[in-house]
């Protein structure tokens, strides 16, 4: 049973609320050659981290990943518990005690106490214990829902980037075919090239027709492409296996690309026609595509 072709580009989204609190997760990926993860958390939630990468590895090989989570107090139409941090304040009273005795400062005003970094704080950033497990739970669970739905999204482009590859490996086996079929004229075209050659040369002289069939045969020797063509169709053999196989194919698409593109290369080099040079410029553009394609998949 194959494994479906997962891309590399994603986003999905989940929110939810427990406790009085609301929560959003967020988690985005884009193409990467490694798993590289990015996460972004509240204050307080840090124990969240080694669940994160935990659930992205076991679901994803590579890509370049963004994990954040938003979470705050679901307060309705009530204002924000304000709490004041009345240690802070006997503190800073004690401080200035003795200034204002001997009259170098004036006493401080409770405005200017409240507007002291630190002592008034909004309760919104702190979990109550008795809520803490409750809120804990829903997080876990909505993480696994928010990277599943991303596997989900990157499964989906992986399923489109299958019909392209399978549309591409049809061209490159068109390509292949018309290839065949135009190598089986190189010699007679090397045998033209030759005779015509000679001719300017020697004019009215005889041609040793010995020597010119030697001449051709060698020719033939270095512009025999049957090795390629076979390479090519190997290639393309290993390249629908590995489509109908799944999984992360990635890496090993743009592997098989590179092996196509140089078979494709000394065909074009070796050949002694106009039509096989073009059948190899157009198989080379064919497999450029496949090879930027793969950079798409797991």
């Amino acid at each position: 049973m194959s494994v479906p072709i997962s891309g590399m580009t994603g986003f999905a989204r989940c929110e939810g609320a427990m406790a009085g609190w609301l929560w959003v997760w967020e988690a985005r990926s884009v193409n990467g050659r490694t798993l590289d993860l990015k996460v972004r958390l509240p204050q307080g939630q840090d124990s969240l981290d080694p669940l994160i990468r935990d659930g992205a590895k076991a679901r994803f090989s590579r890509g370049s990943f963004q994990v954040s989570l938003s979470l705050k107090r679901d307060t309705g139409d009530e204002a924000p518990e304000l709490q004041v941090n009345q240690v802070l304040v006997d503190q800073l009273l004690a401080a200035g005690a003795a200034r204002v005795a001997s009259g170098q400062v004036r006493a401080p005003d409770w405005a200017g106490l409240l507007a002291v970094r630190g002592v008034v704080t909004i309760a919104d950033d702190v979990v109550a214990e008795d809520a803490r497990e409750a809120l804990d739970a829903a997080l876990r669970q909505g993480l696994d829902t928010v990277l599943d739905q991303l596997k989900a999204a990157r499964v989906a482009e992986g399923a489109a980037l299958a019909t392209v590859f399978a549309r591409l490996f049809d061209e490159v086996e068109t390509a292949l075919a018309a290839a065949t079929i135009a190598a089986s004229g190189q010699v007679a075209a090397l045998q033209t090239k030759v005779a015509r050659r000679a001719a300017e040369l020697l004019g009215s002289t005889l041609v040793d027709e010995q020597r010119l069939a030697q001449e051709v045969a060698m020719l033939a020797m270095k512009a025999d492409v049957q090795e390629e063509l076979d390479r090519v169709s190997a290639h393309l053999a290993d390249g629908r296996a590995l489509l109908a196989a799944g999984g992360a194919i990635g890496r090993k698409l743009d592997f098989l690309a590179q092996e196509l593109h140089r078979e494709a290369n000394t065909l074009t080099t070796k050949s002694a026609t106009l039509d096989l040079t073009r059948i190899g410029i157009e198989l080379k553009t064919t497999i450029d595509r496949l090879k930027e394609q793969a950079a798409n998949a797991e």
